[in-house]
């Protein structure tokens, strides 16, 4: 069953995270003050709809009690971030995740009723540093701090060999967990030979990644 979402302020973030949603087939109601932004995201979107969230009443009329998650993506006023995240919670919004740009504003926001706060600046800032400091890194997911799980090319000195024959656990504490083979994830085995152009999956420390892709 499709979860549904409030994303409140469509600026950069809130645009992106509405249509990706939707990608992910759940139901998404948007609304900004921006008449034009409104305009653009409207065909993508279950429902669209031009307000100010700092007006009680319009956020009322929202029914955030409704809504499986509520995101608060204002970008350019603190203030309204803030009150638009209290009023939600007053208003019975089971879980409300706000953005922020700085510690300070996550303490605070958290404080007055966020249940989750994210930092996309922040986040797209290491995501990329981790990508491109491990050489040959497709994409990542981090799974707890210290530990990840990498898309990689195969190194060139692996083309050829088998992965029981390269010893990879014992030499470098990574686990290779699979290969990607057009969008899908497919198991790996023991015997299974690399070729130039596969495309792993490895679990392991990045530090640990890093040395064995040198």
């Amino acid at each position: 069953m499709a979860a549904t979402f409030l994303v409140i302020g469509l600026g950069r973030f809130g645009t992106n995270l509405a249509l990706r949603l939707m990608d992910l087939g759940n139901e998404v109601l948007v609304i900004d003050t921006d008449e034009e932004a409104v305009s653009r995201i409207a065909p993508h979107v279950t429902q669209a709809k031009i307000g100010d969230c700092m007006d009680e009443e319009v956020l009322r009329s929202l029914d955030p009690s409704s809504f499986d998650f509520c995101f608060v993506c204002i970008s350019d006023n603190f203030q309204s971030s803030l009150e638009i995240t209290s009023q939600l919670k007053e208003l019975g919004a089971p879980m409300v995740v706000s953005k922020a740009d700085k510690d300070l504003h996550a303490r605070l926001l958290l404080k007055i009723g966020a249940d989750e706060v994210v930092f996309p600046e922040r986040d797209m800032a290491m995501r990329a540093a981790m990508r491109f400091s491990v050489n040959g890194a497709l994409d990542y997911v981090e799974l707890a701090p210290g530990y990840a799980i990498f898309e990689l090319d195969v190194p060139d000195h692996w083309a050829g060999q088998a992965l029981i024959d390269l010893d990879i656990r014992k030499k470098w504490n990574v686990n290779v967990i699979g290969r990607k083979e057009n969008g899908a994830i497919l198991p790996i085995g023991a015997r299974f030979v690399f070729a130039a152009d596969t495309h792993i999956m490895v679990a392991g420390r990045p530090d640990d990644v890093a040395a064995m892709v040198k």
